[in-house]
């Protein structure tokens, strides 16, 4: 059987990833976060993989507050670039391959169509620099890895864009969001069952992969989704990025060529208002 660790495993990638495992009983998962595996700990990490026999490593772990990194750099760099430094060298030295999850943010969102894997890219802020020396991390040591680039995370658990949005239209009348960054929503369900597709399929050739749903939105776009299959009325006014001010800047378009992956690992990608509204519902059940 074999064991997959999974880091960051409370995040909401990890949550997902604990809902479909459920369903792949021949795979034995090890779930983890910080309280049981501060991967920012080498000799942590080392004693983990002495005292389990990993296979698969899914790094979920991320520490991914896009304006908090701004002012708590050597922490973004601690969890981002040292502790996918030590997972990869635990994986080289036992033999495991290494899922490494990254970000649209890793491109400065100058371009006009969708980004691939080739694309050169050029982080404007600090999660997206450490997100990429976390990759590069990865390329150096290791000849066996999957870096895995996904966007506009959510799920029906925890913080993200669509429970902050559900949130704000129980307190206010209107809520202000921006028009004119451009994405793609991913559901994080969707992207866990992918990661348990290549763990099932040893015959994918490793490498750098894109994965989002399909479609392209603005923050608008996803907000209006989120308030008509919610059956919400509020009012929502847009707002310019550069007037929405932050601490970090974001990129514009973060629209991802998804090619490789559907080509390779042979798979249908739902579209993101398919999957918002089967979030949707689920949420819904679950309260």
């Amino acid at each position: 059987m074999k064991s997959i660790l999974v880091t960051g495993s409370n995040g909401q990638l990890g949550r997902c990833i604990k809902d479909v495992a459920k369903d792949s009983k021949e795979l034995n998962f090890i779930f983890t976060d910080k309280a049981e595996l501060d991967i920012t700990n080498r000799e942590s990490v080392n004693a983990f993989f002495e005292s389990n026999t990993v296979v698969y490593c899914v790094n979920c772990a991320a520490y991914t507050a896009v304006d908090k990194a701004e002012s708590n750099e050597d922490y973004a760099l601690a969890v981002n670039v040292l502790g996918v430094e030590n997972l990869a060298k635990a994986c080289k030295k036992h033999k495991a391959i290494l899922i490494h999850i990254s970000t649209d943010f890793v491109f400065d969102g100058k371009q006009t169509q969708p980004y691939t894997e080739v694309d050169e890219p050029n982080p404007l802020n600090v999660y997206g620099i450490t997100k990429l020396q976390g990759e590069k991390v990865v390329e150096e040591v290791l000849e066996h890895y999957f870096i895995i680039r996904t966007s506009w995370l959510y799920l029906e658990y925890g913080n993200n864009f669509l429970k902050t949005m559900l949130r704000l239209a129980k307190d206010k009348n209107e809520v202000r969001v921006v028009s004119d960054q451009i994405g793609t929503p991913t559901y994080a369900r969707d992207l866990a069952l992918v990661l348990i597709s290549i763990i099932k399929n040893n015959k994918i050739p490793f490498g750098i992969y894109h994965y989002s749903n399909e479609g392209v939105a603005s923050w608008y776009d996803f907000a209006t989704a989120i308030f008509d299959l919610s059956d919400i009325k509020v009012k929502i006014r847009t707002v310019k990025a550069k007037d929405f001010v932050t601490s970090a800047n974001r990129p514009m378009y973060s629209v991802m060529d998804k090619t490789k992956i559907k080509n390779i690992v042979g798979i249908n990608i739902p579209s993101w208002e398919e999957s918002l509204k089967e979030c949707i519902k689920r949420l819904a059940f679950n309260e």
